[in-house]
């Protein structure tokens, strides 16, 4: 999990006892980025961050995708001239895994945490809440576990997730999600604008003043990590496509991938415009490096200077 391995710098700075989450008033986090956000959330029995930025990618990924149930199986399923067939029919027919695993492990590590209970703030898309709703409402203050499922539920790899909230005196709310990557692939803007809204609101944690005076902002944007700058499809290519192959189209999903890396692109963009333009560009980082071998890439990162997206072309 590479931005784990990219905020691994607390133990250098403050020893072993410091934790990522002390120096950050805000986190957020969309799908991939909302596990480890609440993992870095998260407490201890002594209310401190149950994790370090470095430990949660010894925790998630140790299961291979391919070891990880299916939501359906299917008599074609073993490798054959019909193999691309069933994998299509599979995609049309339910998500490609079950989810019973991530639940599980999810549950397992988050317990009966609730969003109130975290050691900073945090702000997850798929759920729609934060810590400071959370607290003034008994309604919105889920599991953690809840939020996390539900930021992860990607169309066609996991179902979405329902579940309910209570009050304890009789009222609930119940809830349908899907992947916060949906609506906010890169959670930067939405957390500004939350923090925004709590400006207005003259919340005692923040300093009164103008709600958009961004330059009292310091924001690490972390990415998952961007892919090599190739074409992976051609004009000519998809001009031939019809639905399905927009859906589904050689093991990928391409119109879903599209609005994906487009979306968290596009905010990427208009925050480093938007910090330039105020004179403050400095107070605005974003890390996006290369897929490949992440947690050495993410160490690697903590030795190489500084580098800010180029707001013509989207390059770093």
């Amino acid at each position: 999990m590479e931005p784990a391995a990219a905020l691994g710098m607390e133990h250098e700075l403050d020893g072993l006892d410091a934790r990522i989450a002390d120096y950050f008033e805000v986190i957020a986090g969309t799908s991939t980025g909302a596990l480890l956000t609440s993992m870095l959330a998260a407490p201890d029995k002594n209310k401190r961050p149950l994790f370090a930025a470095l430990e949660p990618h010894h925790l998630l990924p140790r299961e291979r995708p391919q070891d990880l149930p299916r939501e359906k199986n299917c008599a074609f399923c073993r490798a054959g001239p019909l193999t691309p067939v069933a994998k299509l029919l599979g995609v049309v027919r339910g998500p490609k895994y079950d989810g019973v695993f991530l639940r599980d492990k999810i549950k397992s590590l988050t317990h009966d945490v609730r969003v109130a209970d975290t050691v900073t703030n945090v702000i997850v898309p798929a759920f729609d809440v934060n810590t400071y709703e959370a607290k003034a409402d008994p309604l919105k203050n889920a599991h953690l576990s809840d939020i996390c499922i539900s930021t992860s539920a990607a169309p066609t790899y996991f179902p979405a997730h329902f579940f309910t909230t209570g009050d304890g005196e009789g009222r609930s709310r119940e809830y349908h999600l899907v992947d916060g990557g949906v609506a906010a692939n890169n959670p930067t803007m939405v957390a500004m604008s939350m923090l925004t809204k709590e400006v207005l609101r003259r919340n005692p944690d923040f300093n009164p003043g103008k709600p958009t005076e961004y330059r009292n902002y310091l924001i690490i944007s972390v990415g998952t990590g961007s892919a090599k700058l190739a074409e992976k499809y051609t004009a000519p290519q998809c001009a031939k496509w019809g639905l399905i192959q927009w859906l589904y189209k050689g093991g990928f999903t391409p119109i879903i991938d599209i609005f994906s890396h487009a979306s968290a692109d596009m905010v990427d963009i208009h925050a480093a415009v938007l910090f330039e333009a105020l004179h403050c560009q400095k107070n605005y980082l974003r890390i996006q490096e290369n897929m490949e071998a992440l947690i050495g890439i993410g160490q690697e990162l903590l030795k190489k200077p500084v580098s800010r997206v180029n707001i013509d072309t989207g390059g770093y």
